[in-house]
């Protein structure tokens, strides 16, 4: 009886201390996830004020919320433009895992570290997190950019070719045998596809089977599909992220637009507890040692995620601003990146990697909402700038600016709901 008294002291503290928070932030304009971040770091071990009773289920909180993530994030677009975007962005994805994997492989073996550890701060440096990325997404308002079937699309591809990716380091960290690690491969890529072509082409009878005239049925029914199809896909080894999002996918015209409504204010609360506990397993102590290492890695990968979104706009003619929206959108890292150096650390690899790790992770996803707010309107004032010192006064007159060019080229824009 009394554990179960300080476990709802405990959370519901925590809780009205999220809300006040995100108050907080909401009178500057500010998006609320570093403060989320912060205050995990004060409630967690070696913290301020340690959570006890209220750790594990603050947990499994955490993974509903990214769950919910991603499914909201599902909901806003068809199958048809799954396909569509991956077709079309494809190269974009190449060229993202070539710029953001390189540094951290770069890195580990300047450490000394080996291949094994390089080929894993690869993956970390190269995943953007979708959770951050959703949420940020929504807090600004973006959701129906030209730009952002193009954000989109490079983390569906990243989740995706996490499929391929996590079991390679699997049978890595392991030292498994080639014939051992290529059978996790094939069920890995063999349930990813599975779940796609389910997605695509059933997608009008599962939400036939979904639809429901009563609110709690559809919040019901909806939410439990979406929890189960993520757990399957997570133990083939494919992420439960994936699984969320192609059940968003999947689910088209008015259930979608029944479920994001019913499923939004969950969504906001299991999504704030993700932050805090990425925050709460953060020992403190262990960031300063890894402090320069991992705060230059940021910076060097925050710069090629930018280079990384710009390109991939631009390749899908969007303009100047908005090639500076979707790159500094993309900064954020996060839950694959810490599951990645937690599979490394776990095995043993590199006593540092875990630390340098967080460390990176978390400069970056207190970055990443700064970032996607700020990388357009710095640019554009910086560029202006340079543009005013090299062209001649009567040039100048008659040029028109980045400002008019990008409302004569939005007034196309067609907004994805």
């Amino acid at each position: 009886m009394h554990s179960s008294a300080v476990f709802l002291i405990e959370f519901g503290c925590l809780i009205l201390g999220l809300g006040l928070l995100g108050r907080f932030a909401g009178r500057f304009h500010l998006s609320p996830i570093p403060l989320y971040l912060l205050a995990g770091l004060a409630f967690g071990n070696g913290g301020l004020l340690p959570l006890g009773s209220s750790e594990d289920f603050v947990a499994v909180g955490a993974e509903i919320g990214v769950i919910l993530l991603l499914l909201m994030l599902g909901l806003e677009y068809t199958a048809g433009d799954l396909v569509t975007n991956l077709k079309t962005h494809y190269p974009a994805g190449l060229v993202d895992a070539a710029l953001n994997a390189l540094p951290g492989a770069a890195l580990a073996l300047l450490l000394g570290w080996g291949p094994v550890a390089a080929v894993v701060l690869a993956g970390v440096t190269w995943v953007s997190s979708s959770g951050v990325i959703a949420k940020v997404l929504g807090d600004l308002g973006r959701l129906g950019n030209r730009e952002t079937p193009a954000i989109l699309s490079i983390l569906v591809l990243e989740d995706l070719s996490m499929a391929v990716y996590l079991p390679i380091v699997t049978a890595l960290l392991a030292g498994v045998g080639l014939a051992a690690g290529s059978v996790t491969l094939a069920v890995a890529l063999g349930a990813a596809v599975l779940v796609l072509v389910l997605a695509v082409r059933y997608g009008r009878h599962i939400s036939r089977f979904v639809s429901s005239d009563d609110p709690e049925k559809l919040l019901l029914v909806v939410l439990g599909l979406t929890l189960v199809i993520a757990g399957l896909a997570q133990q083939v080894n494919v992420s439960a992220a994936v699984g969320a999002f192609l059940v968003g996918i999947a689910l088209s015209g008015e259930v979608a637009e029944g479920a994001h409504s019913l499923l939004a204010p969950l969504r906001d609360l299991f999504a704030a507890v993700f932050f805090v506990f990425f925050g709460l397993s953060t020992d403190p102590a262990s960031i300063p040692p890894v402090l320069l290492p991992a705060l230059a890695l940021a910076v060097v990968t925050a710069a090629t995620k930018i280079a990384t979104g710009y390109w991939a706009a631009r390749r899908a003619g969007i303009g100047p601003k908005g090639r500076w929206r979707a790159g500094g959108t993309l900064v954020a890292r996060g839950e694959f990146s810490i599951v990645i150096a937690g599979l490394a650390v776990t095995a043993g690899i590199e006593p540092s990697l875990g630390p340098l790790a967080t460390a990176y992770v978390l400069i970056l996803v207190i970055l990443g909402p700064l970032t996607a707010r700020y990388t357009e309107p710095l640019a554009t004032r910086l560029l202006g700038r340079r543009r005013r010192r090299s062209t001649p006064v009567a040039e100048e007159a008659t040029s028109l600016s980045p400002d008019t060019y990008e409302t004569i080229e939005g007034q196309g824009a067609v907004g994805h709901t």
